[in-house]
């Protein structure tokens, strides 16, 4: 894969067999959320399983919210996560401080729903951003992820940053391949979008989600502003 190649991120991983399936596709990076109200949780012995299993073949994430600095610490260490997806209200100096504790990259995440999201970003100095939707529907907006709805990608024209940015929100095989034409991101992630049940990965829709991004590979030059990439898994630093 060219270092213009959309990567895949492939979250809300409970399962040692969706993990193995994800990375046999070609997959970036699995994610596996460390939230107790997520039902995608994923517990640690299942945790312990996948990151002995696929370590050096594939980013390993473990996404937090609002966690304790401990807790991050701790799971990272116990896991050797190679990435740390931050997802909550967690501040420029507490993603650096992450990094420092653990050696993992940041991924900061964080919810749009107008300019002033896109803007906010920039005060993360991270490896990574992830930008998510922030639910429109009454009674969702405290959710973290996962939630199926996409954000308007036309408030992305605007963006400077540097950072290599993951696309988030929404995206299954129908609209992956117009996002990553529209946006150009560094990688696209998906959790509902490729899900038979929360935490439960369809095969068939995981594979048509590979699929579609294959083709936006295949069919178009990508020719968007470069970025100087993180080192990936196996690289040296």
């Amino acid at each position: 894969m060219s270092d213009a190649a959309t990567r895949v991120k492939i979250c809300g991983i409970t399962r040692l067999d969706d993990a193995e399936l994800a990375v046999e596709l070609g997959a970036w990076a699995v994610g596996m959320v460390f939230y107790k109200p997520s039902p995608r949780g994923c517990s640690l012995a299942e945790g312990q399983l996948i990151t002995a299993t696929l370590r050096r073949r594939v980013e390993l994430c473990g996404v937090f919210v609002n966690a304790h600095m401990e807790e991050i610490v701790g799971v990272s260490e116990q896991l050797g996560l190679t990435l740390l997806q931050l997802h909550g209200e967690e501040g420029p100096s507490f993603c650096g401080e992450a990094a420092r504790r653990t050696g993992a990259r940041v991924v900061k995440a964080l919810q749009v729903s107008g300019p002033a999201d896109i803007q906010d970003a920039a005060r993360f100095h991270t490896d990574f951003h992830l930008l998510d939707a922030r639910s429109a529907v009454p009674g969702r907006e405290g959710l973290r992820g996962g939630t199926g709805e996409t954000f308007d990608w036309k408030l992305l024209a605007g963006r400077r940053s540097k950072t290599p940015l993951i696309l988030s929100g929404g995206l299954d095989p129908g609209n992956v391949g117009e996002a990553i034409e529209r946006v150009r991101p560094f990688a696209v992630d998906t959790a509902s979008g490729t899900e038979s049940a929360p935490g439960r990965k369809d095969p068939a829709r995981l594979r048509d989600f590979f699929a579609a991004v294959e083709g936006t590979r295949a069919g178009s030059q990508m020719t968007g502003p470069s970025v100087e990439l993180p080192p990936s898994v196996g690289s040296p630093a």
